[in-house]
């Protein structure tokens, strides 16, 4: 079991939480035709988020993942790993349980400096917008 948050390219998302609940169901199908692990298919704005919320928690898979020379090195970098789900107009990560309050904050600050909304998937599935405002 994981602890999971989403953000999402704000243009893209409906505005009203029943609809966006079933324009994430479509997201989280994983349906578009790439592999969900390389960043250069999302827009601009989830990219820039992605390149800073790496530094922080690190992917598990993709070209950006550590490898095992660095996890060897540093004990603690396992235990950060994250995997992401990348899609064109979201970015999915999974965190371990144990990291749950300061994925939310680091996650929630990045997508509001980034311009990108958040999805809190795992906890009170509040959905955020860059400015603050709360999608009900």
């Amino acid at each position: 079991m994981s602890y999971d948050l989403m953000v999402f390219e704000r243009t893209k998302a409906p505005t009203a939480k029943k609809d966006f609940m079933e324009w994430y169901e479509k997201q989280v199908e994983w349906g578009e035709d790439h592999d969900y692990q390389t960043i250069s298919v999302a827009s601009s704005a989830l990219q820039n988020w992605f390149m800073e919320m790496k530094e922080t928690f690190p992917p598990m898979n993709g070209e950006y993942a550590p490898d095992s020379q660095l996890l060897d090195e540093d004990e603690d970098l396992e235990n950060r790993l994250v995997d992401y789900g990348i899609g064109t107009d979201v970015i999915y990560a999974a965190f371990p349980w144990s990291l749950a309050d300061e994925a939310y904050e680091v996650t929630r600050n990045l997508a509001r400096k980034h311009n990108v909304g958040f999805f809190d998937v795992s906890g009170d599935c509040d959905i955020i917008l860059p400015d603050g405002t709360v999608v009900l």
